[in-house]
């Protein structure tokens, strides 16, 4: 009898271990939200029927900043938030082969750089380059360079909110983005 109850508990921990190795098939992994990336044509064609700002991520594969931008500033849940709230959010890889048509203008890659960067870098070229543009698709400002994610976020927000018509940036850093959006986008380490 004590033989049997050891066979037993054994054959018990032995199928409890081996349940332990097994988990749910059905059980998605949660997806960390993204920023919803498209292309220039496709918030062109979107701005038409729901018209909204156009925040411009201009880069090259080669690009090391622009590499970090991904991983550092626009994996930001603030970040992320409001840039799919407020915006259509582009993808341009400044030498990309492909033609690119909006309305009755093709833009075709010339030499190293794809006309569709030149015309939004104003010729300008370096990357990262984020370009945002207004509801009509008119220009609102180039940014050269990696930004960080609290500028970025003090960027986004400053044009998302079109302050740039009711106050300078560094007025709108220190007052009115300290007191509106500051909260979403805590200091690093601080909760401030």
């Amino acid at each position: 009898m004590r033989r049997f109850s050891l066979i037993l508990l054994a054959l018990t921990a032995v199928f409890l271990i081996s349940l332990s190795g097994f988990k749910p098939a059905d059980v998605p992994k949660p997806n960390p939200a993204k920023i919803n990336w498209m292309t220039f044509k496709e918030a062109y064609e979107l701005n038409r029927k729901a018209p909204r700002k156009l925040v411009i991520d201009v880069y090259t594969d080669w690009c090391g900043w622009c590499k970090v931008m991904d991983q550092r500033t626009f994996s930001q849940p603030a970040i992320i938030d409001y840039v799919n709230t407020h915006y259509y959010a582009v993808k341009l890889n400044a030498e990309m082969n492909e033609d690119v048509t909006i309305g009755d203008h093709t833009f075709k890659k010339q030499g190293n750089a794809h006309e569709l960067a030149v015309s939004l870098l104003k010729g300008q070229m370096g990357y990262p380059t984020t370009v945002f543009m207004n509801e009509k698709m008119e220009m609102i400002q180039p940014i050269s360079g990696f930004l960080e994610p609290r500028t970025f976020h003090q960027i986004i927000t400053y044009f998302g909110g079109d302050f740039q018509a009711k106050e300078k940036f560094d007025d709108f850093k220190t007052g009115t983005y300290v007191k509106e959006f500051q909260p979403a986008m805590p200091v690093a380490g601080t909760g401030k």
